[in-house]
């Protein structure tokens, strides 16, 4: 592992103003993540599990503290610089698909990619999945979340579950360094989940790195090696001895 974390989340916090009630969604949390490390947060909802997501991914921007990132904090450039560094290191994986409704399922994910080419650097952080070899990536991803024979499919012709599938595949596609997921396997079903987590499990010992948020204690136990944190009211808490 690297001496120095991939990862650092220092002192984050982030409070939000409700009819004249502010309450604190993420209290002062410190997390440091090792390239390739698997973190799955646990919680309920409500427990500002998402909101530290958005601060991580550059989402949502915090009160306090800051977010570091391969030694740098990478949300201190402009809108396009972050928006660069979005496209080309995180792959994000939201609570609700988010597909567009006008898109075939191979289409939403290449839809990364075109951003990618449209930026000032192109694909200069992703060789080698500009044209053909992106479309070649797309769909061996779609084949690999179960859904090689939608490629054509529209969201509206889909379940909510394969919408899932998609949004999961759409998230690899710029082979990010870095995946952040939201309840990532809320809408499986039992087997669907298992496919998945292996999907995952692979990716990770490829040299993913993961930080997953989820009530869901299976995920975890899933990935062999995962570290497991406890979120409440706002706060980050290592299970030392996950249950």
């Amino acid at each position: 592992m690297e001496s120095k974390p991939f990862l650092h989340c220092r002192q984050l916090s982030k409070r939000y103003t409700v009819e004249q009630q502010t309450f604190k969604a993420v209290a002062q949390v410190e997390l440091q993540v090792q390239a390739g490390e698997f973190i799955t947060i646990l919680g309920h909802s409500g427990s500002g599990k998402t909101t530290l997501l958005s601060l991580i991914g550059g989402l949502t921007s915090a009160d306090q503290g800051e977010v570091v990132l391969s030694g740098v904090n990478p949300w201190q450039g402009n809108d396009r610089e972050i928006s660069a560094i979005r496209n080309r290191q995180i792959g994000f994986i939201f609570q609700f698909a988010s597909l567009i409704s006008t898109l075939t399922a191979l289409e939403n994910v290449l839809l990364p990619l075109s951003f990618a080419c449209g930026s000032s650097e192109g694909l200069a952080g992703n060789q080698g999945l500009g044209g053909g070899q992106g479309r070649q990536k797309a769909i061996q991803l779609l084949e690999q979340v179960g859904l090689g024979d939608k490629l054509r499919c529209y969201p509206g012709q889909l379940s909510g579950g394969q919408q899932r599938r998609v949004a999961i595949a759409r998230a690899f596609i710029t082979e990010p360094r870095l995946i952040l997921a939201d309840e990532p396997t809320g809408d499986l079903d039992e087997a669907t989940e298992a496919e998945i987590l292996a999907f995952f499990r692979t990716k990770n010992q490829e040299g993913t790195t993961f930080v997953v948020v989820t009530h869901n204690r299976e995920l975890y136990r899933s990935q062999p090696g995962a570290r497991v944190f406890q979120m409440k009211n706002g706060a980050l808490a290592e299970e030392l001895e996950p249950r």
